[in-house]
């Protein structure tokens, strides 16, 4: 689990981006940019991750943060493979809260990568979601032993003040 109010929990900004996800508070934001509160606190001085559309930036560019190695050697941390009488066994999830708010606001993609750098999307979201956080959980999914990764992107729009900020990642509780 990351609220982000002290570090970044061991997610890692990917070396081959063009720009980072960078901790915040809405106190520190800028006139117009990003939300109000974070999502834990619901206090302008809890920290969230943000990207934020500025001159720097091109529209397109890609900003990627990974989440620590899960290891499906670990026996509670196995993949949903189906249904079991009417319910889904080792469901591994993870639950997230967005915010993506703005007229040229870009995309948020999330991916679930191998270790073997195979990436499969689970969500692809673009544009003005709202001004507000939004609570989206995910179902991993996969086969075999092979260890994974959640990967967030986040793609610059056009507008030089849109920004997404991303709050309490939170695993399933086996993993």
């Amino acid at each position: 689990r990351c609220n982000f109010e002290f570090d970044l929990c061991g997610w890692k900004q990917d070396e081959n981006d063009d720009f980072d996800w960078h901790l915040r508070t809405s106190s520190t934001r800028k006139l117009g940019t990003g939300p109000a509160t974070d999502h834990t606190l619901q206090e302008p001085s809890g920290h969230y991750i943000f990207i934020e559309n500025s001159f720097f930036q091109l529209s397109g560019q890609k900003s990627r943060i990974s989440s620590p190695i899960l290891s499906r050697k670990n026996k509670n941390c196995k993949v949903c493979e189906g249904v079991v009488v009417g319910r889904m066994k080792n469901l591994i999830s993870i639950i997230f809260y967005y915010h993506m708010y703005g007229a040229h606001i870009g995309s948020l993609i999330i991916y679930q990568r191998t270790t073997l750098k195979h990436e499969k999307i689970l969500l692809n979201l673009t544009g003005n979601q709202g001004n507000f956080w939004q609570r989206k959980a995910l179902t991993l999914s996969g086969d075999g032993d092979e260890d994974f990764q959640v990967v967030f992107e986040g793609i610059a729009g056009e507008g030089p003040r849109d920004g997404i900020a991303l709050d309490d990642l939170t695993f399933s509780r086996d993993c």
